[in-house]
């Protein structure tokens, strides 16, 4: 999944996406230790997407944290 198309999804529904990954992932590294599939290349897609949508969370909390501070040093100003 592209991280636009992340960005356009609600905080809850990125951390689903995020649980989703993860059991996949999980499915992927038990599967290539059992020798039923090669899923070498799979494995990596997933890690990706994984480190993707949780970039995209953190992007989220950084600017939630960013602009009530910024909101009153602006006020305090003007006063």
């Amino acid at each position: 999944m592209v991280a636009e198309e992340l960005r356009g999804m609600t905080a809850a529904e990125v951390g689903s996406h995020v649980s989703d990954l993860r059991e996949q992932l999980f499915k992927l590294r038990f599967q290539k230790t059992t020798g039923q599939v090669d899923a070498g290349a799979r494995l990596s897609v997933v890690r990706r997407d994984i480190a993707r949508a949780l970039t995209v969370l953190r992007e989220r909390e950084l600017t939630a944290a960013k602009a009530p501070a910024a909101a009153p040093a602006v006020s305090e100003e003007q006063a």
